[in-house]
């Protein structure tokens, strides 16, 4: 539908032109090579994008791939106030999604199979869009936990510290995240992130590269505070005092999320056609809430600023046509105020498997 529509434009572009060239010859003349030379430069600012070294990385030799992964998510979510300290984390899900990919862009969704039915209000999404070059790369990500964590540690003081409520269901905390990243590869000419993650070209020599990106989300948490404490009081004698400290009392918060990040990622070809990357990076994170929240200061303060990290491990096997292999990700986004911490620890383990098509016009043979 887009090389119609592409197609159409081009056709309505010469007809326009041969109107006015009737017209004003000269004009149109001159217009035409500023418009041609404007197109030149575009066209080559994109091919710089992609631009490598083949002698450390074969490019991609088809326009289309798609693609089938298996992933198992795993998370946990820490509350700390005064020394108190409640573990909340739901049972490891295993989702299935296909995977479409053309050029630089790869679009997929994944659901996990003992949900399938979308109107259940407890059923965990995501949605991931990333567009990934030599140079650059975007994700854009839409993430809900869903309401089926449980309680796997509870420190309260007055003798309740201990696992006495490891497994107990509670569905009153919701972690919710929306936003858009992108990061820049300084040795892109000789490593390739996307060799790694995104499967479109070929490391052929190890090689590593330091990394730097900016990014922005918006997260929502949302903690039924008197759920949290009924739940507790009906595991625990009526001899038994327990208070919640005042920063456990909340019912949600949204904040709006600026970073900036550095890392080092780096590609080992162990074997032809094989590939182990291992990435890490730490973000500075300035974190400003949108709604009231007792305790925190206005305007800029130092104390919003928060350090998160992400961690990337993969292991590939590409012979240009078909590709399988694993990777595993992992997350921290931390949030504080002076009344209590918040820390949200995520990830996952993907196994795919996946086929290149249509082979690109320049690997084509005569």
């Amino acid at each position: 539908m887009f090389l119609m529509k592409k197609g159409l434009l081009v056709v309505l572009w010469m007809m326009m032109g041969l109107s006015a060239m009737a017209a004003e010859p000269d004009s149109l003349v001159i217009d035409s090579i500023g418009s041609l030379h404007k197109m030149g430069v575009i066209r080559r600012t994109v091919r710089e994008f992609d631009r490598l070294n083949k002698a450390y990385i074969e490019p991609q030799h088809y326009e289309f791939t798609v693609m089938g992964q298996i992933t198992r998510t795993y998370e946990s979510f820490i509350l700390d106030s005064k020394g108190q300290t409640i573990t909340l984390a739901p049972d490891g899900l295993t989702k299935i999604g296909p995977y479409f990919g053309w050029r630089w862009f790869f679009l997929g969704f994944t659901f996990d199979i003992k949900n399938i039915g979308f109107s259940q209000s407890g059923l965990r999404k995501e949605f991931d869009l990333s567009i990934y070059s030599s140079q650059v790369g975007v994700d854009i990500f839409y993430r809900r936990t869903g309401n089926d964590y449980k309680i796997r540690d509870v420190r309260l003081g007055y003798g309740l510290d201990g696992d006495w409520l490891e497994g107990v269901p509670f569905d009153g905390v919701n972690v919710g995240i929306t936003g858009a990243s992108a990061y820049y590869i300084f040795n892109h000419g000789r490593f390739s992130y996307p060799a790694a993650f995104a499967q479109s070209t070929c490391q052929k020599i190890s090689c590593g590269s330091w990394m730097a990106g900016v990014g922005f989300t918006k997260n929502t948490l949302d903690m039924d505070y008197e759920k949290l404490e009924t739940t507790l009081r009906s595991r625990i004698s009526k001899e038994q005092e327990l208070k919640l400290d005042s920063g456990m009392m909340f019912s949600d918060i949204k904040y709006s999320d600026f970073m900036l990040s550095g890392g080092y990622a780096y590609n080992w070809v162990f074997a032809k056609n094989w590939l182990f990357c291992a990435s890490g990076q730490l973000a500075v994170c300035y974190k400003s809430s949108y709604g009231e929240i007792a305790g925190e200061k206005k305007g800029f303060s130092i104390d919003k600023v928060n350090l998160d990290g992400i961690g990337r491990f993969g292991l590939v096997y590409n012979n240009t046509r078909w590709y399988a292999g694993c990777s595993a990700i992992m997350r921290t986004n931390n949030y504080h105020t002076a009344r209590f911490t918040a820390k949200n620890f995520f990830g996952s383990f993907n196994c795919y498997v996946g086929y290149n098509f249509v082979l690109k016009k320049k690997y084509r043979k005569a």
